[in-house]
Parts: structure tokens; sequence; C-alpha cells
């Protein structure tokens, strides 16, 4: 394995966070922190608690998988959008460095950008509302296989996209509503049954719902099966990456 390679990718795409910290670390964290302060704060201290937990605590692991979702996403997909969009991306293909130590710069640097932006925005929230962590070890796994899951997915997007509006559509106009509709601000117990089975073709929800068990030890969904769906997602998104090498899809044509 050619860890020079890696570590060049890597350390360079972390490089450009340091130099970009208002669009990539702060925006999100300010965006968050508007959530906690209306819906955690304000509106929180007049709603009702959802199994026992308060309202303001129940939705901070619903707020910041939101963040990591769109976050990873965006990362990921720039990054290799970018050398595609200046033409050095031949340079990377030409070079002694297989696909694997490719995926692996790229995704490794996406991934680790939004494990620190969920640890800032949870370390935020602390500001705003009282909540506890039931389970540390399964927080901080949950996030980390999320991150790599959705950052191996805004790789796929940064190959597939021939525009930057292309970038945007993805994460914008799908994702985010599949988060906000997941179980972000509420339990999917609390929706008509019809609509519960509805919501569990929302692959989020499973996302959320383990997340949330990190925290408070309660989920809509059991973690097993939390578990399972985030490790098939993370196939489905290798095997795409895997036919895109393997036939060059956008990458050599």
């Amino acid at each position: 394995m050619n860890l020079h390679a890696i570590k060049a990718i890597y350390f360079f795409e972390l490089a450009r966070t340091w130099r970009t910290l208002m669009q990539s670390i702060a925006s999100p964290v300010i965006s968050t922190s508007l959530y906690f302060i209306v819906f955690g704060s304000a509106i929180g201290s007049r709603m009702v608690e959802i199994d026992g937990i308060s309202y303001g605590a129940f939705i901070v692991p619903g707020l910041i998988m939101l963040s990591i979702l769109t976050e990873s996403i965006m990362n990921a997909s720039f990054g290799i959008y970018m050398p595609k969009f200046s033409g050095t991306i031949y340079e990377v293909l030409s070079a002694p460095i297989s696909a694997f130590e490719i995926v692996v710069g790229y995704v490794g640097a996406a991934a680790t950008k939004s494990v620190i932006l969920g640890l800032i925005i949870l370390a935020t929230a602390r500001l705003f509302v009282e909540f506890s962590i039931a389970h540390p070890f399964w927080m901080v796994g949950f996030l980390v296989l999320t991150s790599i899951a959705f950052s191996l997915l805004g790789f796929v997007i940064g190959v597939w996209a021939d525009g930057w509006e292309k970038l945007q559509i993805v994460p914008m106009m799908i994702v985010t509503p599949l988060a906000f509709l997941g179980g972000s601000f509420y339990s999917i117990s609390m929706l008509p049954e019809l609509w519960q089975k509805i919501t569990l073709f929302n692959p989020v929800v499973y996302l959320i719902s383990g997340f949330r068990w990190s925290f408070y030890g309660i989920s809509d969904v059991d973690v097993g099966i939390s578990l399972a769906a985030t490790f098939g997602f993370v196939l489905i998104c290798l095997g795409a990456i895997w036919a895109i090498f393997r036939t060059g899809y956008k990458l050599k044509t």
C-alpha cells in the first residue's frame, strides 16, 4: 500500500478545511446553534417530554446527524470534483496509486472533517441544552460510520456531477428532506400507523435512530437493524465506486 500517496491526498484535503474555516466549520456550527436556540431553548421549553427526554435534549442527535450527512457529502463530492474540474485528476490516475488508495485518501479526509464537525457541534449543544450520553463508545462509532458512509456517497456524487449545480442537488433536494422526515425533530412513534410504516423506507431513519440510542438508550428502530442498514449502505456505495473505477465512468472519459 502506497501510504505516502494516501497521506498526500489526505493532508491536502484537510489543509483545504483550514483555509475555508468559515465555510467548512463555522457556517454549519452557527446554523445548528440556531436550531438549538429556537427548537431547544425557546420552543423546547414549552414542549412535552418525549420518552422521558426533554425536547431540547431529544433533538440533539438528530441535529448533529443532519449536519454530518450534508457536510460529509459536500466535503467528499467537492474534493473529487475539483480535480476533475481542473484536469488534475489525470495526474492522480496516472500516478503509482491504486483506486483503493485514492478512495481512502479522499473519503478519509472528508470523514475526518465530518467527525471533527460533529464533535464541535456536540460541544456547542452543551451551551444550550442539558443532555447525557449513555453509550459514548457507540456514539463515536455511529458518528464515524455515518461520516464514512456519506463521504463514500459524496465521492460517487462528485464523480457523477458535471457541473456545480449537480453537486448541490442530492444533499439539498434529497438528503436534507430525508433527514427532516427521518425523526430529527420527533419520534416516528408519534406518527399515524400508516406513516410509521412509510417512514421505515427512509434510510436516514435508521441512522438517526441508532445515533439517538447511543445517547439515551431509546430508539425507533432496533439498534442492530440500524447498524446493519448503515453497513449495507456502505457496501452499496463501495460497489458503486468499484464500478466507477472498473469502467472509468466520468474519470477516464
